[in-house]
């Protein structure tokens, strides 16, 4: 009975501290544009497809098992994995947009946003590097 307390306790610490986990939403740190949650997320559902320079925004989301995705889409976007996949594929079909580009990982989501200075993304807070810069956490 003991050992199952200890096994029920370190659960939920571990499940506690997963869902205390911030997400930060990264940006080219040569990219100036000020950015609100309402234009993150106008950006993310492909009603704002240029930053305001011009440059077409190029979207990057991590793959929809990271649990860093649904977070997102849960805190920034109100939408489930499920519910922003239905959303994406209505707009492909009709052509009105493109779905964001998937990455594998923090680090290659980091080397994409590192190259392209018109390129937006969200990774763990804890894998944030000074080769990117944070515009919001969710």
């Amino acid at each position: 009975m003991k050992l199952f307390k200890i096994i029920f306790t370190t659960i939920l610490l571990v499940a506690s501290f997963a869902s205390l986990a911030e997400i930060s939403v990264i940006i080219n740190t040569a990219n100036a544009d000020s950015f609100d949650d309402q234009k993150i997320k106008r950006i993310y559902l492909g009603k704002i497809k240029a930053f305001s320079n011009g440059d077409r925004v190029n979207v990057l989301t991590l793959e929809d098992s990271a649990p860093e995705t649904e977070q997102f889409r849960q805190n920034a976007l109100k939408k489930s994995n499920s519910q922003f996949k239905s959303y994406w594929s209505k707009l492909a079909f009709t052509g009105k947009g493109t779905p964001p580009t998937e990455v594998s990982n923090s680090a290659e989501m980091i080397n994409a946003i590192k190259a392209d200075s018109s390129s937006i993304g969200f990774i763990d807070s804890s894998a944030v590097t000074g080769d990117v810069k944070v515009i919001a956490t969710f």
